[in-house]
């Protein structure tokens, strides 16, 4: 493989063991079109990182929120492991530049599939904690998963998807649906900032994140505020 320094550098953890990042930017239809065979793909490395991610976001909500009930963080973690949420993980860390795949799965867009992204996050959470133990994968967790967490509303115990209450104000009120636009974005491609601005009838109000889906909530949310 090339120099994979850079995207260390982004991620935040250097391998002591390369062998472990080869295989957890190999996907399956690279192996299996390998010619000479017994290219390791990183399937099972899925299988271990969502193990390891689940008890780490668990761990982290349950430190976070304390006084929540196990349905308030349920619904929670089920939220920040969404596939839509690791793919937009994974692409914050452009990995869909590195992955290693089959010429069929190249051609079809592979690199910007959302499962093929998420299981790809998942598999390097593996990587991480199979190179340096569980300290280095929470490190690579809490960096990943910090900014979401604090946009988590601990009074809000159903744990609303602003969006959809926006949304359901909009109709029921015989307003047109919120527009959203970003207009800004911060900061390098690995450790973007965007803001999002959502119109709703005269109303109008801001949010940022890592994502754009963050941002977006936190702009419905900033709405729901001012529609009070």
């Amino acid at each position: 493989m090339s120099d994979l320094s850079a995207f260390e550098e982004r991620i935040g953890h250097t391998f002591a063991n390369a062998d472990l990042l080869t295989r957890a930017l190999t996907h399956k239809s690279f192996s299996h079109e390998a010619k000479n065979g017994g290219v390791l793909h990183n399937e099972t490395f899925e299988f271990l990182g969502d193990s390891v991610l689940g008890f780490v976001i668990g761990d982290l909500l349950f430190a976070h929120f304390p006084s929540l009930d196990e349905g308030a963080l349920s619904k929670m973690k089920a939220f920040l492991v969404s596939a839509s949420s690791l793919a937009a993980k994974a692409r914050m860390y452009e990995m869909g530049e590195v992955i290693l795949l089959g010429v069929g799965e190249e051609k079809t867009g592979g690199r910007k599939k959302e499962s093929l992204l998420a299981n790809l996050f998942e598999a390097m959470i593996a990587a991480v904690y199979l190179d340096g133990g569980i300290d280095a994968a929470r490190e690579l967790i809490i960096r990943a998963f910090a900014s979401d967490i604090r946009a988590i509303d601990e009074q809000d115990l159903l744990f609303h998807d602003y969006k959809t209450a926006l949304q359901e104000l909009a109709q029921g009120g015989g307003m047109p649906l919120p527009e959203y636009t970003v207009v800004e974005e911060v900061g390098p491609d690995h450790d973007k900032t965007f803001v999002v601005e959502v119109k709703i009838g005269k109303l109008s109000a801001r949010g940022e994140g890592s994502s754009k889906k963050e941002a977006q909530q936190q702009a419905a949310k900033n709405a729901l505020e001012l529609a009070k």
